[in-house]
């Protein structure tokens, strides 16, 4: 077993943009190895991301213009953590804001980060089933249209590049090796108290 330091030392760290959402510090930093580095980190609080999933086995997809890319995506439900807020709470907050939809029974299937060489965001995916529909109330900004897909016309949009957005990709893998297991009897059971 090395025992070579594991984690980076800090030396300075200079706020270089605060914003609603995000903040950009630069940080002066000592490397595991011992190199000195500059690092440019983008800081986020975390996202809640939620896989809507209904009695038949379909997907609840939404549909919005993403300014950064310049295009239309369709993507899961998801959305930025509000301060003290857990996963859970958020991706329940976010299904009925963006979708309209409350679920009985909720699963974390995953946490992930999307790009950890300059961003801190942490997502968490969850599996939301016992779907009653309402109606959206989306933020004041948001144009969103959503659609319920088949597992089937969900991998026909990803062949096509239809579906490109990382935490949808992340999700519906999950989704998909959680259905392999289950198939082969390892699968565990979803329920409330899978929730955390």
């Amino acid at each position: 077993m090395s025992n070579r330091k594991l984690s980076a030392s800090q030396n300075t760290s200079r706020l270089l943009f605060e914003g609603r959402v995000i903040s950009v510090r630069l940080h002066s930093v000592v490397e595991p190895d011992g190199v000195a580095a500059t690092r440019e980190i983008i800081h986020h609080r975390g996202s809640a991301v939620i896989l809507p999933r209904n009695d038949d086995g379909k997907v609840l997809l939404v549909r919005q213009f993403r300014f950064a890319v310049g295009a239309y995506m369709w993507e899961l439900p998801a959305g930025s953590l509000d301060a003290g807020e857990t996963p859970l709470q958020g991706s329940r907050r976010e299904l009925a804001e963006e979708t309209g939809c409350r679920a009985s029974s909720w699963q974390k299937i995953a946490e992930f980060y999307p790009s950890p060489g300059f961003l801190s965001e942490k997502m968490t995916i969850y599996l939301a089933e016992g779907i009653r529909t309402g109606t959206a109330r989306p933020e004041s900004d948001e144009r969103i249209e959503t659609r319920w897909f088949t597992p089937r016309e969900c991998r026909e949009m990803i062949r096509k590049g239809q579906i490109c957005d990382a935490k949808t990709l992340v999700g519906l893998m999950c989704l998909w090796d959680a259905r392999l297991r289950k198939g082969s009897g390892t699968a565990q059971k979803t329920g409330r108290k899978n929730a955390r």
